[in-house]
């Protein structure tokens, strides 16, 4: 028996419009003041913390969390308004991304009242900053199979094993890793937990990954009987596939999995108007409007998780296509531009560097697309 993904139209309120001019006020002024260059792919790869503790004083990080978590009792609606401005813009908001986006709900819906407290309202400040140790040397989209072990000790828990494209791991002041404490990799799903272990920390050594344009935003991150203390196993002990699967529906849903490559498509833009070349016009349009589907798919799994409806197959779908769509910008204005690419350059030959050397990951990171086809196939009942 098939089923299908439902994926309505969503129009936003007229109060998430006021918020959108807003943020472009915002970020007019903050481009205005220099504070910052648009960059591609900037949500993983740049981080500033004094621009995230900016965000964090306008309340426009930790939107949705409670205003007793210091939130701000917004919705996953006008938290979409929020990170697609920051997107568009090429903000460098990576610093606080991943707590901000897929930890900062987990703990509010697994964690204990102690870790609510400790490090809810200093995400929303900005100020507190996560990596996610899920992927490992062997076990990468295939979650399933992870190798690495927690066991019960004496005031706490060892941690021993090593997980692998850790981003921000150097500067995060907090991991939650995926381990086994129950049971084998054999037992695939059953036997999982997960864990926030601060950092640094002792037995815990971090080593840098570094990409094809030399920069350090990935890490290899390696447990040696490091020992955390007991409360630090978040939700439940064996529930650590279910948490991470819930997870991965904000991480794989949002905005940035289609906008990576936007500065550099509205760079582009910009060029086509300039030169007033209508064969590359008609490539800019057939990329604009698969941007608009993409960002109705994406509203529409927004306006699920306002809802409380689960969006995990809708979400492996928007990263699918996103994805591709991102990589599908960088070749077309590598085809039509007539430009050199430059590292380090201004402007759309600077963007477009910066888009090649990034775009090989676009559809590997957050589980490759071949894991979210069968994602999205299991979903519908044919396979």
């Amino acid at each position: 028996m098939t089923t299908s993904i439902h994926l309505p139209p969503h129009r936003l309120s007229e109060a998430a419009r006021r918020l959108r001019d807003d943020v472009r006020s915002f970020l007019d002024g903050e481009l205005a003041a220099g504070t910052f260059v648009p960059r591609c792919d900037a949500w993983m790869s740049v981080a500033d913390p004094a621009f995230s503790r900016r965000l964090g004083a306008r309340g426009w990080i930790g939107m949705t969390l409670p205003s007793a978590y210091g939130g701000h009792d917004r919705s996953p609606l006008e938290r979409f308004v929020v990170t697609e401005e920051l997107l568009a813009a090429g903000a460098p908001v990576a610093a606080h991304w991943i707590a901000d986006r897929q930890m900062a709900p987990s703990i509010l819906r697994h964690g204990s009242p102690s870790q609510r407290e400790r490090y809810l309202p200093a995400i929303a400040r900005g100020e507190c900053y996560f990596a996610i140790g899920m992927s490992e040397p062997d076990a990468g989209s295939d979650l399933a199979s992870v190798r690495t072990r927690a066991r019960q000790v004496e005031g706490g828990w060892e941690i021993t094993g090593t997980k692998v494209w850790t981003t921000g791991a150097h500067f995060a002041h907090a991991i939650v890793v995926l381990a086994r404490t129950d049971g084998s990799p054999a037992d695939r799903h059953a036997g999982l937990s997960q864990f926030i272990v601060d950092l640094p920390a002792p037995g815990v050594e971090i080593r840098p990954i570094r990409t094809i344009d030399g920069e350090h935003h990935f890490n290899e991150v390696i447990f040696e009987a490091a020992v955390v203390a007991e409360d630090s196993l978040l939700g439940e002990r064996g529930a650590g596939w279910r948490q991470v699967t819930a997870e991965l529906a904000h991480e794989r849903s949002g905005p940035e999995r289609y906008m990576s490559t936007v500065p550099l498509l509205r760079a582009w833009a910009e060029h086509v108007r300039q030169q007033g070349d209508a064969s590359a016009g008609r490539e800019l349009g057939g990329l604009t409007a698969r941007a608009w589907t993409l960002r109705q798919m994406s509203l529409s799994v927004a306006a699920a998780l306002a809802e409380g409806r689960p969006p995990e197959i809708a979400a492996a779908l928007v990263k699918d296509l996103g994805s591709r769509f991102e990589a599908d910008v960088v070749e077309t204005v590598r085809r039509l531009a007539g430009i050199e690419p430059r590292k380090h350059g201004s402007g759309l030959e600077g963007l477009l560097a910066e888009a090649i050397l990034h775009s090989p990951a676009f559809t590997l990171r957050g589980g490759s697309n071949e894991i979210l086809r069968s994602v999205v196939a299991r979903g519908l009942g044919v396979r």
